[in-house]
């Protein structure tokens, strides 16, 4: 994979970035979404948890595919005194490409204070996207995977840079089922 170096200041990662910026709950409630055909079950075919009021369906779509591949995904997480490292990649290129464009359009959406309100999005993001200009963001895509550099002069906002790290690495060692334990643990 070539090598490219995206500076975006004022950026996060959504599941990791997201982040591999991947989602969960936005605000500690679901939103009003059905989960499944009797709302008792959940939709892992459909993912409508994946919709926002403000992300488009490829945004959700690449979601999507980043849930049902979860088990291509390695990653290691830094936690840095202001804020994080983190080296996300996928052992399929679909995946792959998919969690490039998600991590660059999370980081994006940031810089502009464009939360997507994700239904299953984390609050963890919400600091995210009510301080837009407080985290500098380096983006790199090399063979080893995306490789997101964060930092950040606000404490509260390294605070949520190192949680949401971990929450994107439970996400991309369980998929769905991560999303659903930390739901149960807010």
């Amino acid at each position: 994979m070539a090598r490219v170096a995206v500076w975006i200041f004022a950026g996060t990662l959504a599941l990791g970035t997201a982040g591999l910026a991947l989602a969960q709950m936005h605000g500690g409630g679901m939103h009003g979404h059905g989960h499944g055909a009797d709302g008792m079950g959940h939709d892992e075919v459909n993912m409508p948890g994946l919709r926002g009021e403000d992300a488009t369906e490829a945004e959700s779509a690449e979601l999507a595919v980043m849930f049902r591949n979860f088990d291509t995904f390695s990653r290691e997480v830094e936690l840095l005194p202001d804020g994080i490292r983190t080296v996300t990649r996928s052992s399929d290129t679909e995946v792959m490409d998919a969690l490039v464009s998600h991590v660059v359009g999370m980081i994006d959406r940031v810089g502009q204070g464009r939360d997507p309100k994700i239904f299953i999005q984390s609050p963890t993001l919400d600091i995210f996207f009510a301080r837009t200009g407080a985290i500098e963001s380096d983006v790199e895509v090399t063979e080893e995977g995306i490789v997101v550099t964060q930092t950040s002069t606000d404490p509260e906002v390294v605070e949520a840079l190192h949680v949401h790290a971990g929450e994107v690495s439970r996400m991309a060692e369980s998929g769905m089922q991560a999303v659903h334990e930390m739901m149960m643990e807010r």
